[in-house]
């Protein structure tokens, strides 16, 4: 474990740890993601019941604990706009000896970063713990966790450039003191949310034959200043879906403007409804904006 000159060289029982949350971590500096990461790891360091704290295993397994499954919001991107975002996190374990029955018992969060211990820059986690568990048997659990993602200067995302890739870290332990930690079991993305403004295909209604404007403006959140702004240089397509069926086709594919403008034109044919799609990219969300066209 990481932060073993921080802690007690004995065990704490898991009230104890809960105890210890409350307390700054130390070292932690202005890195406040920084500060978070060692709060978590404390809180499950604590829960060993057979041995040390200072012996603690570093990321790996100790004894034949597994995580078998962790699902983060749905298996969906957490797309996160200009205020904060809450969403689920599931792990399931299972140990012989049946899983510790604490808050910590079993720990999952999310962190931005290329190194746990030496790149850390972005940390989300629900410090009171599992908001339930569900023990299946006398040997594996699923329990629920309900993690808030804030945007903003003063909240976890406080910068833009926290949005991508981000890894989720797990670790549980056994009644038997088993445990297992892994800072990489996984990759999420976190998004920035994604949308059109001004929104307008017409005229309408409109004879058929005549000429169809089609105009928006592609926006992305900023969590930095908690405010849309347009999206330039993106591809956005341009679909119809006629009147009576269930599917669009792509009619062209045009590019935002630097301001996020778009504006293109196309003959009108039938009843049905236009669309422009933003398919979105490692950073941003999907977007969809739609107007039906009466054509007669």
């Amino acid at each position: 474990m990481r932060i073993r000159a921080s802690l007690a060289a004995t065990a704490l029982s898991g009230a104890a740890a809960l105890t210890a949350l409350a307390v700054p971590a130390a070292h932690a500096g202005e890195n406040p993601a920084a500060a978070k990461a060692e709060q978590y790891k404390s809180a499950h360091q604590a829960l060993s019941k057979h041995q040390s704290v200072a012996a603690a295993p570093a990321t790996g397994t100790d004894g034949d604990i597994q995580v078998t499954k962790v699902t983060v919001n749905a298996n969906k991107d957490v797309v996160v706009g200009v205020s904060p975002k809450s969403f689920n996190v599931y792990v399931t374990v299972t140990d012989p000896s049946g899983i510790y029955h604490d808050p910590h018992g079993v720990d999952v969060a999310l962190w931005h970063g290329t190194d746990f211990d030496n790149d850390l820059d972005g940390f989300l986690w629900n410090e009171n713990g599992a908001t339930s568990c569900d023990y299946w048997s006398a040997t594996s659990a699923t329990c629920k966790f309900t993690i808030t993602a804030e945007p903003g200067q003063t909240g976890d995302l406080y910068d833009s450039a926290l949005n991508g890739r981000w890894n989720v870290t797990v670790q549980a332990t056994g009644n038997n003191g088993d445990f297992v930690e892994n800072d990489y079991y996984k990759n999420e993305w976190i998004k920035r949310a994604s949308s059109f403004s001004g929104f307008n295909a017409g005229p309408e209604p409109v004879s058929k034959g005549k000429t169809i404007t089609v105009t928006g403006t592609l926006k992305r959140a900023s969590w930095s200043y908690l405010k849309y702004y347009g999206y330039g240089s993106q591809s956005v397509q341009l679909q119809f879906k006629k009147a009576g069926s269930s599917t669009y086709s792509t009619v062209k594919t045009i590019k935002s403007s630097s301001s996020g403008y778009l504006k293109t034109t196309v003959t009108a044919s039938a009843d049905g409804t236009w669309r422009f799609h933003y398919a979105g990219n490692g950073n941003s969300s999907v977007a969809d904006a739609y107007d039906y066209v009466d054509v007669r």
